[in-house]
């Protein structure tokens, strides 16, 4: 029996052999594709060493900001009953002056009418 031409033809032993080839070769491939992801992804210890100080370099600074704002609100309280306090002790300061230009007017007409009368 001769062969047609342009057809291959493969007995039994012979496509398990080029089909073993084949796996195996589709096998190599894909790890080393899987080689190759891990290898340019990986994470060195020096980074994540890095990232583990960049988290508490973070943290700390995420304490000092807390720090600063509850010292602010602090602050901030203190100032403003401070200046409720001289708010009321300037209005107490100017009712007292009130009172005495009211009284010093009052001296100054009761001078007048006892130095109209004499």
């Amino acid at each position: 029996m001769t062969k047609p031409k342009g057809t291959l033809r493969l007995n039994r032993t012979e496509f398990v052999v080029v089909t073993a080839i084949i796996l195996f070769v589709a096998f190599c491939l894909g790890w080393f594709a899987n080689w190759l992801v891990h290898r340019f992804t990986r994470v060195s210890a020096g980074d994540v060493a890095e990232l583990e100080r960049m988290s508490q370099e973070l943290h700390d600074a995420e304490e000092t900001r807390d720090q600063a704002i509850t010292y602010l609100q602090q602050r901030e309280a203190e100032l403003t009953n401070q200046l409720n306090q001289t708010e009321a002790e300037l209005r107490a300061a100017m009712d007292g002056l009130r009172d005495a230009r009211q009284e010093a007017e009052e001296l100054r007409t009761r001078l007048s009418r006892e130095n109209f009368d004499a």
